[in-house]
C-alpha cells in the first residue's frame, strides 16, 4: 500500500505542477489532501525525482506539441536576467533548468552574494520593482527571496522570476547532482549549452 500511495501522490502532484504551475513541495501537499489524507509518513511521500518522472510523462501525453517552445522561451528569458545579474554568479534551477517548464512555470535563479543586500541594491539601481519574501536556506535558516514580474514577449505574458539570495560560500555545493547524476541547477554557460540543444534535452 505505501508504494501505491506514493505513486498516487506523485501522479496527482505532477498534474498540479503542469496544469497549475505549482512547485513540487506545494503540489505534494495538495495532492495528499486531494487523496483524502491530511498527512503521510515520510516514506510514503514521493521524492522530487519521482514527481519529476510523472511530470515528464504528463507533458509527453498532454503538452508535447506546446511545451518545448514554451521551455525555450523561458530559458531565453532566464538567460537575459542571468546576464544582467552576472556579478552575483547566477545559477538557474527549478523546472526551467530541468526541462519540465511550461508557460505557467516561474523562473528560479540562485544568486551567490558577498553581501546579502547587494542584489537588492542592483535591482534598485536598475529601476526594477521587486517584492521580498524568504525561503529555507541550505543550513536550515531563512534567506531572502526576491520576486520580479518580467514580460516574456515570446509567450505574450508576464513571467515571475524568483531570485534566491544565498551566501557566496554556498556556491561550492551549487552543482551537486540528484540521485540520478543530473544537476539541480546550472550557470550561464550550462544554460547556453541547453539552448543550443533540442528543447527536450535534460541537464
Amino acid at each position: 500500500m505505501p508504494a501505491a500511495l506514493t505513486d498516487e501522490i506523485a501522479a496527482a502532484a505532477a498534474r498540479l505542477v503542469v496544469d497549475e504551475g505549482m512547485e513540487y513541495a506545494q503540489a505534494k501537499r495538495k495532492a495528499l489532501r486531494s487523496l483524502g489524507r491530511t498527512h503521510a509518513r515520510q516514506s510514503e511521500l514521493p521524492s522530487n525525482e519521482q514527481v519529476e518522472d510523472q511530470v515528464r510523462e504528463h507533458i509527453a501525453i498532454f503538452c508535447a506539441d506546446t511545451q518545448p517552445a514554451e521551455l525555450q522561451a523561458l530559458r531565453r528569458l532566464a538567460l537575459v536576467w542571468m546576464e544582467r545579474l552576472a556579478e552575483f554568479r547566477p545559477h538557474l534551477s527549478g523546472a526551467v533548468w530541468r526541462g519540465t517548464a511550461t508557460r505557467l512555470s516561474a523562473i528560479h535563479l540562485d544568486l551567490y552574494c558577498d553581501d546579502a543586500k547587494s542584489a537588492e541594491l542592483a535591482l534598485i539601481n536598475h529601476g526594477v520593482d521587486y517584492d521580498v519574501g524568504s525561503r529555507p536556506d541550505p543550513r536550515g535558516g531563512q534567506v531572502d527571496m526576491l520576486s520580479i514580474a518580467s514580460r516574456c514577449a515570446e509567450l505574450g505574458e508576464t513571467v515571475t522570476l524568483f531570485l534566491t539570495v544565498l551566501d557566496h560560500d554556498d556556491l561550492r555545493g551549487a552543482l551537486k547532482p540528484d540521485a540520478r547524476g543530473r544537476s539541480w541547477r546550472g550557470d550561464v554557460a550550462g544554460l547556453r549549452r541547453l539552448l543550443a540543444e533540442p528543447a527536450e534535452a535534460t541537464p
